[in-house]
């Protein structure tokens, strides 16, 4: 070979071994912390997990392969939602994904620079977590669930389910804040309509239990259960409850329905942590939370349980379940 041919090829090996080096490396891993406020093992808190996790790996993040997942269940307890916020700050993820106003609270008091995406939050601005829905101006960022005149449509659907109704038991976690919001439309539309509104303001579920028997001892008793992980993680317990004590009761969310309730009206909750991983994917990749605008919800469902409402004793007027997104029998 002459020398000439060998230094040019030497050359062109030296050249592209950088390349085939690149080529090689793996990808970048991102880190990815998410805090939610319910228990691991509830089939809800998984399907919104597995839709999270599914909108990731539309966007190109693969779990082990680029991105790594660390993953906290606060089980509707304020003292382990605190220790694992904690916890997941200081991991000093790229960026976390939160829900609940317990939770999206417990980290914002201990970061101000790693993004938060949160999901299912109702009023961001007004418990102070962002300066407007147009413009956050914070690290933090995300997806709305409700506004609180909602409530009055829950109402609403309860006298038209249950025309007797005259007087409705609110149930609210007393660490709620948000459930202030939703107690003072129920008490406008309780005016309107000519329904005493009761609230009741719970710790746990003997407490929730408590409410409920209290109120079935009442006469053309109503029941609104306002959205929160207590509710969630006890949502069993509160629909066999209800269901035992005969009273008629809307939930915010259609998990309730499947698990016994009469009837409910929200967002798809698993579709929202979906859309979710949208915005954890711009944040990824170099969008700052500050300048996306938060998202609120551009559909409602209604779900009806004939199953229950027959044990109720109650007639589902036709036009009601023209209007269901859903009927289970």
């Amino acid at each position: 070979m002459k020398r000439r041919t060998f230094i040019s090829l030497i050359g062109s090996a030296a050249a592209a071994w950088p390349l085939a080096a690149r080529a090689q490396q793996p990808e970048r891993m991102r880190r990815i912390g998410v805090l939610v406020g319910s228990v691991e093992t509830d089939l809800e808190s998984q399907a919104r997990v597995a839709a999270f996790e599914r909108g990731l790996q539309t966007l190109g993040w693969i779990a082990g392969r680029n991105v790594h997942l660390d993953y906290r269940f606060g089980s509707a307890d304020s003292e382990l939602i605190q220790k694992y916020a904690a916890e997941l700050v200081g991991m000093m993820p790229d960026v976390i994904l939160a829900n609940s106003p317990q939770v999206l609270r417990a980290l914002s008091q201990r970061t101000s620079t790693i993004p938060i995406v949160f999901a299912l939050i109702v009023d961001p601005v007004g418990e102070g977590f962002i300066k407007s829905l147009a413009q956050p101006g914070g690290n933090i960022t995300g997806f709305t669930s409700f506004e609180y005149p909602l409530s009055g449509k829950w109402l609403e659907l309860l006298k038209e389910i249950a025309p007797s109704v005259r007087q409705v038991l609110a149930i609210n976690h007393s660490e709620n804040v948000t459930g202030a919001g939703y107690l003072r439309a129920l008490e406008g539309a309780g005016s309107a309509t000519g329904v005493k509104l009761i609230a009741a303001q719970v710790r746990d579920a003997a407490e929730i239990e408590q409410a409920i028997a209290t109120m079935a001892r009442q006469s053309n008793g109503g029941l609104i259960i306002l959205p929160s992980a207590l509710a969630q993680v006890n949502r069993e317990m509160i629909t066999k409850v209800t269901a035992q004590h005969r009273l008629p009761a809307v939930y915010p969310f259609r998990y309730f329905v499947a698990t016994g309730g009469l009837m409910s009206y929200g967002v798809d909750t698993v579709d929202v942590f979906l859309r979710s991983a949208s915005y954890i994917d711009r944040v990824l990749k170099g969008e700052k939370p500050a300048a996306l605008a938060v998202q609120q919800p551009t559909k409602f469902e209604l779900t009806i349980n004939l199953k229950t409402a027959k044990a109720l004793g109650l007639t589902v007027p036709p036009t009601l379940l023209a209007r269901a997104d859903e009927v289970i029998e």
